[in-house]
């Protein structure tokens, strides 16, 4: 008796968090799939960092990378994917399809981005595109309701605006301009025309917005620190910082190489991280959050720049085979250095 009342209430208060939790579809209540309750990754709380002094960091090194999702390794974070496109009309593009189960990294980021949960950073000073920075975290797009609007370098903006802005800014898809745009046409054949100030003015109609999917997002950009705790006696790494990253193009769509979207600061996101399952290729039981792929690092990458007296990247001095040579040797190093601390 005791333990059917132990399980009635495992499912009430399961209903109860899944039906907080919302972006993803659930079964019915009084549905049982599969078959034994999900409660792990649901309820999950963030395993907090240690606690680290300055006086205890003897050496450490800056480090950027890249996760390459076109690895099969990496898949976890690409698939599944989503499409922007309405089955019963192929030409409206405003319907977002989504996995019912599981999520793409990129949905998840986009998602709660456009929730206000996620503060966007621009890749560059939105006043001076000339130097992408955005890894320095200076230029965040929030939302008025939250910070301190007298904040330096910030933009604060309405909910309706903010979404607005970060179409114009073209960070989470890209506008398709007509170049020969024709008017909008009334049912009496002349068009549509306005007066704006006594002034005629013909309407036309908006540009498309394309939203980048999954399929879109072909790397992510990790900024990363390389520590050691004298405290602990242990090499440690936080990761500080995230970027979406997809295909540079010309004009004429010829791929020229890739484009930082923008950043954000993975702290931040490794409370909605926590929430939302990665696909195990082996066993479907043995499920973890995206947080906990991060926390064990069960990701393959490169290493594309460290910090040095120039401030340039790998790719400044070096090329093809020799640049995946030198992110080798990068690695290499600190794993001599942390070999060589308990060598006697």
């Amino acid at each position: 008796m005791r333990r059917g009342m132990i399980l009635v209430l495992k499912l009430l208060l399961f209903s109860h968090l899944n039906a907080q939790r919302g972006p993803i579809g659930h079964p019915a209540p009084g549905v049982m799939d599969p078959f034994y309750v999900q409660e792990n990754v649901p309820t999950k709380k963030v395993v907090p960092y240690e606690f680290v002094r300055e006086a205890d960091v003897m050496w450490s090194k800056r480090i950027w990378r890249a996760i390459d999702l076109r690895q099969k390794f990496n898949h976890p974070m690409y698939y599944p994917l989503d499409d922007f496109q309405d089955d019963m009309d192929p030409t409206d593009f405003s319907a977002w399809r989504r996995n019912t189960t599981r999520w793409s990294l990129w949905t998840i980021i986009r998602y709660h981005i456009l929730l206000g949960d996620l503060t966007l950073y621009s890749n560059f000073d939105p006043d001076w595109q000339k130097w992408t920075d955005g890894d320095l975290f200076k230029y965040p797009f929030l939302q008025s309701e939250k910070g301190d609007p007298t904040i330096s370098g910030g933009t604060f903006l309405t909910d309706s605006i903010y979404r607005e802005e970060i179409k114009s800014m073209q960070y989470l898809g890209y506008e398709i301009i007509d170049p020969n745009p024709q008017p909008y046409t009334g049912s009496d054949g002349y068009d549509s025309i306005i007066y704006v100030d006594g002034n005629p003015e013909v309407v036309y109609p908006p540009n498309e917005y394309v939203w980048y999917t999954s399929e879109d997002i072909i790397q992510y950009y990790l900024k990363e620190d390389w520590f050691f705790d004298k405290e602990r006696s242990v090499m440690d790494v936080r990761i500080i910082g995230i970027a979406p990253v997809i295909y540079d193009r010309d004009e004429s769509g010829n791929i020229t190489g890739f484009k930082e979207l923008f950043w954000l600061y993975f702290p931040e996101c490794r409370y909605v991280f926590q929430n939302f399952y990665v696909q195990n290729r082996h066993n479907d039981a043995q499920r973890m959050s995206f947080d906990d792929l991060f926390w064990k690092r069960m990701f393959q990458s490169y290493i594309i720049k460290e910090s040095n007296i120039y401030d340039r990247e790998i790719k400044d001095y070096r090329a093809g085979v020799d640049a995946l040579l030198e992110s080798e040797k990068i690695k290499e190093d600190i794993f001599i250095f942390e070999h060589d601390l308990w060598s006697y």
